[in-house]
């Protein structure tokens, strides 16, 4: 009988194409739940409570690849390293990063390590955007957030959402 129940449910399920998963997906592993990077107020300040990034979570996402922007900016990745996949190469630049700021090195990107990269210089608010540049120890790239509060980061080709729960940077 249960067999039966639960047949019909995952048919169910399938013919509705996962319908009943529905609204914006929350990002598990973040501090405040959100599926984006995100804050309000000044923007320098921003990023003093977003999720963590790893091998382990959220190892594939945008949010990753604006972590390693973060790790280029500051010497510590190429650019040609920056894929949005949180691989041997990103942990070893995360844990000399940690290191550099006298954090605990686990090569785990959370609320301590985002804080110590510092934050984004806002320029200029225009068309609903607040935009900013973020401004490592050797090189820097165009931030933006949105009304809702969710960032957008650009490496040259393009603005990215900087999701938890999807890649699109390579």
């Amino acid at each position: 009988m249960k067999a039966r129940i639960l047949g019909a449910v995952v048919g169910i399920s399938a013919m509705l194409g996962g319908a009943l998963v529905a609204g914006p997906a929350r990002a598990s592993g973040s501090y405040t739940g959100r599926a984006y990077v995100a804050g309000d107020g000044t923007m320098y300040t921003d990023w003093y409570d977003e999720g963590v990034v790893s091998v382990a979570v959220h190892r594939s996402s945008n949010a990753t690849c604006l972590w390693q922007a973060i790790l280029w900016a500051n010497g510590f990745l190429a650019k040609s390293e920056i894929d949005g996949i949180f691989g041997d190469r990103t942990d070893a630049a995360t844990r000399a990063f940690q290191r550099s700021r006298g954090l605990s090195a686990d090569g785990s990107a959370g609320r301590q390590s985002w804080t110590a990269a510092g934050g984004v210089s806002h320029t200029v608010t225009a068309s609903g955007w607040a935009n900013g540049v973020y401004s490592g120890r050797e090189h820097g790239f165009n931030v933006r957030r949105s009304d809702a509060g969710n960032y957008q980061f650009n490496l040259g080709s393009g603005w990215l959402w900087a999701s938890y729960n999807s890649r699109t940077c390579s």
